[in-house]
């Protein structure tokens, strides 16, 4: 990118009576430059800079929202002629042009410096076709988000591309650019947080204090590659606040449905293979399952079922190869009767061998190429690991191809597929002059003809915005009463309002390729990337050796998405790929078995923490420090700030793990936080029972035959169902014949002996699973407080109009060792058994014995 910049000087403030006391409009003496801050809600403010040769697209990441800050509430003083000072909510946003050009700062309450400031003499410019926003950097503090960065998790003195690529095998430690384009940069310290959020779908750079010299010091720099600037300045005592008023702009997370919570299974070779058919080795994979006795609930059905029948063999995306399934819904009835939902890889791209490439082509649903002011062509991933053909994009921004791709879904659905899978969605279109059509009405236009076609302009990632909601209004349009369920490889902030789901992308088998994801997984979290996971195991290198596939697995049941996919390709097999199985290794099938039946045993909190995430945006998997703000060591200690080896799930377990070969113990911080005096935390999995206080490393017992690191915050709780597949309350069919979701129990961590009379309180959710927003959900509340001798617990549920759980009764479980009795709302509960692990589970007297039965069974 070739560096053109010029810093436009002389500003003068714009006074209209039509400007509100909220907004401060600056005109440039020259070149025509226009900055705008504006006040918006309480810890949001808006920037613009623009000129007419730098404009702001009209479709971007997400509409200016209303202001609803009334003139009154707003503490207004001009310290000179040439600054403005706002006061909103306490926190203080000062203006200054006295220098000739505008310099921002925010200051948070209680704060004597400005958390956030524009870097002096330097701080907006033009840059050729696009702009560079210079802020001060401060040393010694966190930066986080991005979307999707290499680990660790703390970008600070770090140099990132804002794009999106398909980066397949990447390293988790190194490449950059990866799938998604989030330009979200927060700067979190102990006294506050902020965060700016670029709305531009245009490619960019960050550079997070990399930057330094004699004259400007050190400093952060957005670059931004076409258009002008759109910034929101988001400002909060913690992250939960930045997050949140975040998630209030732009949307907050979608939700999946329940059943996507279990095992995910998935593998290139399955609908690859010709003898046997793909449909027949799934369903013989199906079988395995079942012999093996692990439960599964979904499996990513990769594009071999579109690969050609006759040469060339490439992939036609909304094509089967009927070869492999010579009847398509037959074989999804099939594997639905397997209690196995299907997720369908759709690509969008069309190679020149597709049956429908010329139709298209005359129909305008690809780019234009501006140097032969033709029809778009690329060279595109076509069959196998590195091969690929020439074809075209889908033009999202044209009527054609958005109703081209829309109408290709509704079939899919209409077969019944249960989730699309949007892949390959990176867009990375080798020129910026490469003209948009402009004609599909859901792209927002006002008038498009002042801002030209070029790609570089609109931004080639506002394609993967439009491919999500022309994938997600498909589906709802086919299923209306079904939340419709988009996973998608590619994000910008403006996709997570169609794609509910996402994942790291085509990550390596490694020990280090593990510990970097949970940075990913964090980072993907605060920028609303909340139902996210990794392929467990890798997606490409080497086949996880034995104690590898276990610590992953054991790993990724306690993130939001839980799946096994990988395309292993080899100088001998660089189309098909091999797999990872559950029971690829025998001496391992029956610890991975019990993992996953433990991943079951954990949806009822996994999914509760996903209607917290819809409702408020806090991610299900958190940083360590999440909460824990006032605990020095969170911020001072570069084990915790690179976020790789440990972090919350949810309010309860604090997640540890392993990562190297041959380890049988790891060390954990346990967070402590001034106003919880007194607080420890239980080792889940090591007898004796032992409790630790808070504020100190620990080093846990984790033998890679029993499990990581998991400890319990004492006074939490984690409600729990069966360790296999139910059926969701809202489900209408069964196919399968699975049991209803008809057990609950709820796993308390109450302190060793008395509780002095403290009560500790504890709320999970549910809903019926499967229906589109707006959601009812009900409310569980359970409280409880202990004596040397007994666990008293109160339970009082809030159920939803028309929302009636399968489940009646709730089972109280103790950790292994606690022999105290238990009584639930002032009845004695009688002690049913003492599982594998030593713990105690009570329910109340006449409790269903069918319930019973199935749980001693599985003991």
């Amino acid at each position: 990118m070739p560096q053109l910049e010029h810093v436009p000087v002389g500003y003068d403030a714009v006074t209209t009576s039509s400007i509100p006391k909220s907004e401060i409009q600056l005109q440039s003496s020259s070149g025509g430059f226009r900055f705008t801050f504006q006040a918006l809600r309480p810890g949001l403010f808006r920037t613009t800079f623009t000129s007419p040769k730098h404009l702001l697209p009209p479709h971007r990441a997400t509409p200016v929202p209303q202001c609803n800050i009334r003139d009154e509430s707003i503490a207004y003083t001009s310290p000179s002629a040439n600054s403005q000072l706002l006061v909103v909510d306490e926190v203080t946003a000062n203006v200054d042009w006295s220098s000739g050009l505008p310099l921002v700062s925010i200051t948070l309450p209680g704060q004597h410096a400005p958390t956030h400031s524009d870097l002096p003499h330097r701080s907006y410019a033009a840059d050729g076709t696009g702009i560079a926003h210079y802020t001060r950097y401060n040393f010694g503090t966190l930066h986080l988000g991005l979307g999707e960065k290499p680990a660790p998790m703390d970008l600070s003195n770090r140099h990132f591309v804002l794009s999106a690529t398909d980066s397949f095998g990447y390293d988790v430690y190194r490449t950059d650019p990866m799938y998604k384009h989030i330009p979200l940069l927060i700067n979190a310290t102990p006294e506050g947080c902020v965060g700016i959020f670029s709305t531009s779908h245009a490619r960019g750079y960050y550079s997070v204090g990399s930057e330094m010299d004699g004259m400007w010091g050190r400093f952060k720099v957005y670059r931004q590659e076409y258009g002008g600037l759109e910034e929101y300045i988001i400002v909060g005592k913690t992250l939960q606040d930045v997050v949140r008023i975040y998630a209030d702009l732009v949307g907050h997370p979608m939700l999946v449905p329940r059943w996507a919570f279990g095992y995910l299974a998935g593998g290139m070779k399955y609908s690859m293979l010709d003898e046997p058919r793909a449909c027949d080795a799934l369903m013989e994979f199906a079988g395995k399952l079942k012999q093996h006795d692990i439960p599964c609930s979904g499996f990513q059905m990769s594009s071999g079922y579109t690969v050609a029948e006759t040469e060339p063999k490439t992939r036609n995306v909304f094509t089967w190869n009927r070869h492999r399934f010579p009847d398509p819904k037959g074989f999804i009835d099939a594997f639905h009767k397997e209690g196995i939902r299907l997720i369908a890889n759709v690509k969008p791209y069309v190679l020149d061998s597709h049956p429908e490439y010329e139709k298209l082509k005359a129909a305008g649903a690809f780019f234009t190429d501006s140097l032969t002011v033709a029809s778009a062509e690329a060279r595109l991933w076509s069959a196998g690991g590195g091969e690929s053909g020439i074809g075209g994009h889908i033009d999202f921004t044209s009527k054609a191809g958005y109703k081209w791709w829309y109408e290709g879904i509704c079939e899919l659905k209409r077969v019944g597929i249960d989730c699309i899978w949007n892949d390959n969605n990176e867009y990375t279109i080798p020129h910026d002059g490469w003209q948009c059509e402009l004609t599909e009405p859901s792209v927002i236009q006002d008038n498009a003809a002042e801002y030209g076609k070029e790609v570089g302009f609109w931004g080639r990632a506002l394609n993967t915005e439009l491919m999500g909601r022309s994938s997600h209004d498909a589906s709802l349009d086919i299923e209306p009463n079904q939340r419709p369920f988009i996973l998608t490889r590619s994000a910008t902030a403006g996709t997570l309002r169609y794609c509910a789901s996402a994942w790291s992308g085509d990550n390596v088998t490694s020990w280090d390729g593990m510990k970097g994801a949970n940075a990913l997984s964090l980072t993907a979290g605060m920028c609303l990337m909340q139902c996210y996971g990794h392929d467990i195991g890798g997606f490409e290198g080497p086949q996880p050796s034995p104690e590898l596939l276990v610590r992953w697995c054991q790993q990724g049941i306690y993130s939001p998405r839980f799946a096994i996919n990988c395309f292993k390709t080899s100088p001998d097999n660089n189309s098909v790929g091999d797999v990872i199985e559950p029971w690829m290794y025998e001496e391992t099938t029956p610890l991975i078995r019990d993992i996953i039946k433990r991943r079951y045993e954990l949806i009822p909190y996994l999914y509760s923490l996903a209607l917290i995430s819809h409702r408020t945006a806090t991610p299900p998997q958190r940083w360590t420090g999440w909460g824990y703000e006032k605990d020095p060591e969170i911020w001072n200690n570069k084990i915790l700030t690179d976020g790789e080896t440990q972090y919350w799930l949810g309010d309860a377990l604090l997640i540890g793990g392993v990562f190297e070969a041959d380890a049988a113990s790891a060390k954990v911080y346990l967070p402590k936080d001034p106003s919880q005096p007194g607080l420890q935390f239980l080792d889940l999995n090591n007898s004796p029972q032992t409790y630790y206080t808070a504020g100190q490393w620990v080093d846990i017992p984790a033998k890679w035959t029993d499990s990581i690191p998991v400890l319990a915050k004492v006074g939490s709780a984690v409600p729990v169902g069966r360790a296999k597949q139910t059926l969701s309350v809202g489900d209408t069919s069964n196919p399968a014949n699975l049991a209803l979701d008809d057990y609950r129990a709820i796993e308390i961590f109450p302190p060793k002996g008395s509780s002095n009379d403290k009560i500790f309180s504890n709320t999970w959710f549910e809903d019926d699973g499967t229906s589109p927003p707006p959601v009812r959900v009900s409310t569980f509340k359970l409280n409880y407080s202990t004596t040397n001798d007994t666990v008293q617990v109160e339970f009082s549920p809030e159920l939803e109009t028309g929302f009636k759980p399968h489940w009646s009764e709730l089972n109280i479980i103790l950790p292994a060792g606690d022999g105290r009795s238990v009584t639930l709302n002032g009845e004695q509960l009688v002690m049913d058994i003492v599982d594998a692990k030593g713990r105690a589970r009570w329910r109340r007297v006449g409790q269903s014995e069918k319930g019973r039965v199935e749980e001693r069974s599985r003991i």
